[in-house]
């Protein structure tokens, strides 16, 4: 069994007028990954997929996007992105999949799932908009749920591994409400999607204060899920 992990994969295949593949490096990504994805994922494998899953504004939207990853190899862990409208509650979402049949699909919010002697943990995050009251209700939020499902995982003797769709640093800034929650369980390794084309420039590959950060959205990733165990 191996662990990979892929971010920003923004399916379309229930409205094909939200294909990315009019950008710059998205041309064909819904094949190039499929491709990638059979070729490197088995059925035994777990795949963590940080946000930013479908451009579906409802979650019976999108039934077709979900169809094409369940029917993919592996267990998929599914946290929330900026762009994933279609997300519910656990219990509405888990709930629909059931009622699918698409019984890959796991859903990670205030909670964590067990690979081997590790817990996958993780949130969507936010960005740090300094003196804004709104954003520092979301970030608040969004700590706390990194909180509850990093603590899930350490009373169930597991070593945290955490995964996030924003990332927590982008080049010079620090998002200290997700990052102090990293430090204070002693975070060693964090994954982030988010970040496309230029913006990629600025991605903190590498290791800082002690947490070793990778990006891993699907462009960055050239749609080649990362195998990270």
């Amino acid at each position: 069994m191996s662990l990979f992990v892929i971010g920003d994969l923004h399916l379309a295949l229930g409205d094909k007028s939200k294909s990315m593949d009019i950008f710059d490096g998205w041309a064909n990504y819904t094949e190039l990954l499929g491709q990638s994805w059979n070729s490197l994922v088995s059925a035994e494998d777990t795949i963590v997929l940080a946000g930013d899953i479908s451009w579906s504004i409802s979650l019976e939207k999108g039934y077709e996007d979900f169809k094409w990853i369940h029917n993919l190899p592996g267990q998929k862990i599914i946290l929330k992105g900026n762009h994933d409208y279609w997300w519910n509650s656990r219990k509405k979402m888990e709930e629909t999949f059931e009622k699918w049949g698409f019984d890959s699909l796991n859903i990670l919010h205030n909670n964590h799932f067990q690979y081997e002697n590790y817990g996958i943990c993780g949130t969507r995050g936010w960005v740090n908009m300094p003196g804004e009251s709104a954003d520092a209700k979301v970030l608040a939020r969004e700590a706390g749920r990194l909180t509850a499902s990093i603590e899930s995982a350490l009373t169930a003797g597991l070593q945290p591994l955490v995964f996030l769709h924003y990332p927590p640093l982008y080049g010079s800034s620090y998002n200290y409400d997700i990052l102090d929650v990293l430090y204070k369980y002693g975070i060693k390794n964090c994954w982030y999607g988010h970040l496309h084309g230029p913006s990629i420039r600025y991605a903190v590959n590498g290791e800082r204060d002690g947490v070793d950060f990778r990006l891993v959205s699907g462009d960055f990733l050239q749609f080649r899920p990362e195998k990270i165990l």
